[in-house]
């Protein structure tokens, strides 16, 4: 990845308050989407947090309206596009040892989603032990618009929330408030942002890891929010009924026949959303999260490692590059991509995604031994 200049350690603001330490993602102009820098700083933090008998928790915020938007990934296909697929796997590599850790950490995280929380971000957040949401929060997994998949182990967690609301949430990107966050799981509480600072001020005096002591503290705090009458979480009876078909031509196909006996525009809308994206990217994911409801948080990311490295190599699909450019740098929202239909995709090529990758400079991802010290909430995900 590039070298560090001087600002990148701005970055991240590290603060010690009292008994905490206090995180805050500080790119604001770029929705602090994560950068190598800050994935390999966030790393060293936690690494050297946990060993630190004085830190009993950590608070991760965003700095402005986004708590993070996601990883920078047009910065990683900028590089891939000139052949160089081995920096971008170093980002990965970097982030998904870092959500490893978080949701295996021994000690409360506590992640404060004022903002926007999408992809890379879900990954810096959704893992630690307790997301506190706001009225402002947003959360998504846009990236089968992208040509790439839900990954910084969303199978993980989307396979963990109520129904096939996984499924839905990962395949479409659909954009989930923080009342809907609380609802299915991805939130553990909510707060209202005008609460915020007295509450990381009651965070800060915690003289204990004991997350029961943390939550006691955040429920002084805590609402419980309005769910909307149009949510989405209310037809969980139609997305389980659609989105547990085994295959993506089989949901699309069961979508459009509820669409026809029912006057809801969602219905349509969601097969819209499905078949603009990346035919490669929503099979490679269902099969993802249907593999992943059976295995741990660690071999979840071997998984994703694996994947993410054929998709940066580019010798199956360019689909990352080409929605890259059409989304985050040309702009003109319309990927070609290729194969361009679900039908053209056999089962066969998309288990190609899955193996290691036939190159000798290439290693798979490995990941710490976690036993020891651990609470049952981290001990659980292993």
């Amino acid at each position: 990845m590039a070298s560090l200049s001087q600002g990148d350690h701005q970055q991240i603001l590290e603060e010690r308050k009292l008994n905490a330490r206090v995180l805050t993602l500080n790119r604001p102009k770029q929705l602090n989407a994560l950068s190598f820098y800050m994935v390999s700083r966030l790393l060293e933090v936690f690494s050297e947090d946990e060993e630190n008998s004085d830190i009993k928790l950590v608070v991760v915020k965003g700095n402005g309206r986004s708590f993070c938007a996601g990883g920078d990934v047009a910065a990683v296909a900028r590089e891939g596009s000139k052949g160089d697929w081995k920096s971008g796997a170093t980002f990965f590599r970097t982030e998904y040892r870092l959500n490893y850790l978080m949701a295996t950490y021994s000690k409360p995280q506590v992640s404060i989603l004022n903002g926007i929380v999408m992809g890379g971000g879900a990954g810096a957040s959704v893992h630690g032990r307790f997301r506190v949401v706001t009225e402002n929060a947003v959360f998504a997994m846009p990236e089968t618009a992208l040509g790439l998949f839900p990954d910084v182990g969303a199978a993980y967690f989307l396979s963990r929330v109520p129904g096939f609301f996984g499924e839905y949430v990962g395949l479409t990107g659909a954009r989930l408030n923080g009342a809907e966050m609380l609802a299915c799981g991805l939130a553990t509480h909510f707060v209202p942002s005008s609460k915020l600072s007295l509450l990381e001020e009651a965070l800060c005096k915690v003289e204990t890891s004991d997350p029961n002591a943390v939550s006691v503290i955040i429920d002084k705090y805590s609402e419980q929010p309005f769910l909307k009458d149009d949510s989405v979480y209310h037809r969980m009876d139609v997305i389980n009924k659609c989105f547990s078909i085994k295959s993506i031509e089989g949901i699309i196909s069961s979508l459009e026949i509820e669409a026809m006996g029912k006057a809801h525009h969602w219905i349509s809308e969601t097969v819209q959303t499905l078949k603009k994206a990346s035919p490669t990217s929503l099979k490679i994911f269902l099969r993802l999260i249907r593999e992943v409801r059976l295995l741990g948080i660690g071999p979840c990311l071997v998984l994703e490692y694996r994947i993410v490295c054929h998709i940066l190599k580019g010798h199956y699909s360019k689909d990352f590059f080409e929605g890259c450019r059409a989304i985050l740098l040309d702009k003109d929202r319309n990927p070609k991509w290729e194969p361009s239909k679900l039908e053209l995709l056999s089962d066969r090529d998309i288990d190609r995604y899955f193996t290691k990758l036939e190159d000798e400079e290439w290693e798979d991802l490995e990941l710490p031994k976690r036993f020891n010290n651990l609470p049952t909430y981290a001990i659980s995900k292993l």
